[in-house]
């Protein structure tokens, strides 16, 4: 039987909803080869019927092209165009609202929730002159369409704050008035957040432990 398999290329063919479904395969138990014929269904487009007929070596050979792509660690990707419109990486973190920070910390640790992160780190961009841009309000942002964004965009966006070396939650502290600050302390030493104010920067270690990126 002759399968056609569209392998990607890179994590920039692969969508957030594709990686979203293949994490939420290991909220189960589930075997080495079923994950391998996963792989094939989800990122290549092969029906799980098919791909039992795929020759073994084949279906090796795939899944080591796709666990290199998906342990690859990009560069921020400051802009990239989905559904013919073009998105912008936040022009300065420092005016992130309090809002937008807390969205951030809360699901940028959670797989299933992480898009609606990126709505925090990613908009419509509405004016743009050479490499400056401008991007929408993030009131009017729809977190879940986020999820057909590109992979690389996601994990080069988490791994930009790992790589700089920012603890978000001392940083923001720097841009926020009186009146903010004394409810982000509250936010961030409530119980909800275990740690307190070192929290995000544990949840970016795990990230990167779920994504099995190595450090070194």
């Amino acid at each position: 039987m002759k399968v056609n398999i569209n392998v990607p290329d890179s994590q920039s063919e692969i969508k957030l909803e594709q990686y979203q479904r293949f994490v939420k395969l290991y909220d189960g138990e589930v075997t080495e080869e079923f994950l391998a014929l996963k792989m094939l269904e989800i990122f290549c487009g092969v029906k799980l019927s098919d791909a039992y007929q795929i020759r073994y070596k084949d279906v090796d050979g795939i899944v080591q092209i796709l666990s290199d792509i998906l342990n690859d660690k990009p560069q921020l990707r400051k802009t990239f165009i989905m559904d013919g419109v073009e998105y912008g990486f936040i022009p300065n973190l420092d005016d992130m609202s309090f809002g937008e920070y807390v969205d951030l910390d809360t699901y940028i640790s959670d797989w299933q929730n992480i898009h609606k992160a990126m709505a925090v780190l990613y908009r419509p961009i509405r004016e743009k002159h050479g490499e400056r841009y401008n991007i929408v309000p993030y009131e009017v942002i729809d977190a879940e369409s986020m999820r057909k964004m590109p992979l690389d965009a996601v994990i080069g966006s988490v791994l930009f704050f790992y790589r700089l070396g920012i603890d978000l939650s001392r940083a923001m502290m720097n841009y926020l008035d009186e009146q903010q600050e004394t409810r982000l302390v509250q936010y961030l030493s409530s119980d909800k957040n275990g740690d307190g104010i070192n929290h995000y920067t544990h949840l970016l270690k795990g990230i990167l432990q779920d994504l099995k990126i190595s450090l070194n």
